[in-house]
């Protein structure tokens, strides 16, 4: 019996390729965003063999940009946000701008239209949401000042794109593509039967004002009260269950209500859910799931790939490529150097902004749909937006490799009449420290431990990627070293081969695995402390080199049957007391 199942073969085919080339990019030493790309190539509709479902797997990957947008508004605050408007507000326009020109001059020079130089330079101006988070998540940066520029300026972007995909339709005609009616913008300017331009912008800036009002006021009280209400039913499965609702509804309901995307309604859902103590364990919950549907977001961009391109259209999709990477690059660097910030974050921005993704697609294909652009043109921007993805890991790794030593040389070069609050992030000087304990993460447990360091004496360091924990460490005389243990040069500062003690106080084995086996190679005779889930995770961090794990839920069982031990003796004692 034949089975229909396009969903099931979709989610089966692109999560089963995409680990199996992945993995295979991994051992390669390249990103495994590279094996997913290529594993959406080959089961898309340009190369033979299965063909998965052209309609499903981009709705799938929306998912994955809901649930990683609304894991990243768990890590932010309006405060955060505020905080870096005077540079992403400015910046990302700015950047916008100037790619948009580029673009625009490259299709002007293929002999196309106006209008289509405005959709496709727009197209090649505003960076994929998920390869930029993605990046900032694996190098730790999305609580530093560098990711909440970035994201921020994401943020920008998005609003720009929102303006951009409701306002193209209104001035299609004008562009020389197919007349459309700005009433359809809305059913409000339907109903009141009004074709200005300038109505159909009041009322999308009326809405997203009115989202975001919404968010502010009502949503900060009704979300958190909701989680609240649910975690005290004492189940776990509720409890996730109510995450995800908040987070695909809210999601779902700005783009239908208001006409906000669906990542833009994510990231606020995420932020008003922040101010809850509960944030974190909703963020755990959510991260398998954003794993999973990120990846089926790389699959969906891979599947709309005509490799044919290359060889059809070589010299256009270079200089496509050219201007997403360098355009970009060098507009972020500019701009960010400009106003002030240091070295360091302009070296960042430019290296997260040098690609495109998702809202590219969605402008191509409308411009295509109103016959403002060629299908040539969205070729060249499926084209470039793939080149640029593969190429992205590569400049943070240059960024790793070389950052430190260009950030070192402009230190040198600055003068004392810079920018007030905005100077060059410090270097990490190394520690003075001997026979001292490396305390990597500050967290629950990690603050415990500090507590008993302190109480006894013990010279100790931290290593934490919260600036707001690393400041008060330091205001209360505690050295303490900002980033991910796991960057170049964070261990090496630590002074691992003088230290007595190494204490990994963060729950993740993988990452623990990699700081161990570092440790261990720094410092053989060092004695090191890490904490674990499981057996099998104990296990995987022992043949790293850890001299002792320690399992939570062992220690706790351990600390109820202790009890129980006691009052069971002091009961028998109190029974051989008694007369005979």
């Amino acid at each position: 019996m034949e089975h229909h199942t396009p969903l099931i073969a979709t989610i089966v085919a692109g999560l089963s390729l995409a680990f199996v080339f992945g993995a295979i990019a991994h051992r390669l030493k390249l990103s495994p965003l590279a094996g997913y790309l290529i594993a959406g190539v080959i089961i898309g509709p340009h190369t033979p063999g299965f063909i998965a479902d052209q309609a499903l797997a981009p709705q799938l990957a929306e998912i994955g940009v809901i649930l990683l947008m609304f894991g990243v508004g768990l890590h932010f605050s309006p405060a955060d946000l505020n905080a870096v408007r005077a540079i992403a507000v400015p910046g990302a326009i700015g950047q916008m701008t100037f790619v948009t020109l580029l673009g625009f001059g490259l299709a002007w020079g293929m002999g196309w239209s106006t209008g289509a130089g405005i959709v496709f330079g727009l197209s090649l101006s505003v960076a994929s949401t998920v390869v930029v988070l993605r990046a900032l998540q694996e190098k730790r940066l999305i609580e530093t000042e560098r990711g909440r520029i970035a994201v921020a300026w994401l943020i920008v972007e998005d609003l720009a794109m929102v303006l951009a995909l409701v306002l193209l339709p209104a001035f299609s005609g004008l562009l020389g593509g197919a007349e459309t009616s700005p009433a359809v913008a809305g059913s409000l300017l339907a109903y009141l039967g009004t074709t200005s331009i300038w109505a159909v912008l009041g009322v999308t800036l009326a809405k997203v004002a009115a989202f975001v009002v919404l968010m502010m006021v009502v949503g900060r009280r009704v979300i958190p009260w909701i989680l609240h209400y649910v975690a005290h039913t004492g189940s776990r499965e509720l409890f996730r269950l109510s995450v995800l609702a908040i987070a695909l509804g809210v999601a779902y309901a700005s783009a239908e209500l208001f006409g906000v995307s669906f990542a833009l309604g994510a990231f606020f859902a995420g932020m008003v859910l922040a101010e809850s103590e509960l944030s974190h364990q909703a963020a755990r919950d959510t991260l398998p799931l954003r794993d999973a549907f990120a990846v089926l977001f790389f699959v969906s961009v891979g599947m709309l790939f005509d490799p044919s391109i290359l060889m059809r259209e070589l010299a256009p999709v270079i200089a496509t490529f050219l201007i997403i990477v360098i355009g970009n690059a060098v507009a972020a660097y500019v701009i960010v150097r400009t106003l002030g910030y240091s070295l360091l974050s302009a070296l960042t921005l430019a290296a997260a902004l040098s690609q495109i993704g998702e809202f590219s697609f969605i402008l191509a294909g409308l411009g295509v749909g109103l016959k403002l652009l060629p299908e040539t043109g969205r070729d060249l921007i499926l084209a470039g937006a793939i080149l640029s993805i593969c190429v992205n890991p590569l400049l943070f790794f240059l960024l790793d490799r070389y950052g430190p030593r260009l950030r070192e040389r402009d230190e040198k070069k600055r003068t004392d009449n810079g920018v007030p609050g905005k100077a060059p992030e410090p270097l990490i000087e190394p520690t003075g420290l001997n026979g001292h304990a490396v305390l990597v993460g500050h967290g629950r447990v990690g603050a415990l431990v500090a507590e008993t360091l302190t109480a006894k004496g013990q010279p100790y360091l931290v290593i934490e990627e919260r600036q707001d924990i690393v400041d008060r460490l330091r205001a209360n005389g505690i050295e303490a070293i900002l980033g991910n243990a796991a960057q170049k040069g964070i261990l090496e500062s630590a002074n691992l081969a003088g230290a007595r003690w190494f204490i990994s106080a963060i729950p993740n084995p993988f990452e623990n695995g990699n700081l161990i086996e570092q440790a261990r190679t720094a410092n053989p005779s060092l004695d090191i402390v890490a904490r674990a889930h499981s057996d099998a995770e104990v296990e995987h961090l022992e043949r790293f080199g850890a001299s002792l794990v320690i399992m939570g839920e062992r220690e706790i069982a351990r600390g109820i049957t202790d009890h129980i031990i006691s009052q069971l003796e002091r009961d028998d004692g109190q029974d051989r007391s008694l007369p005979g």
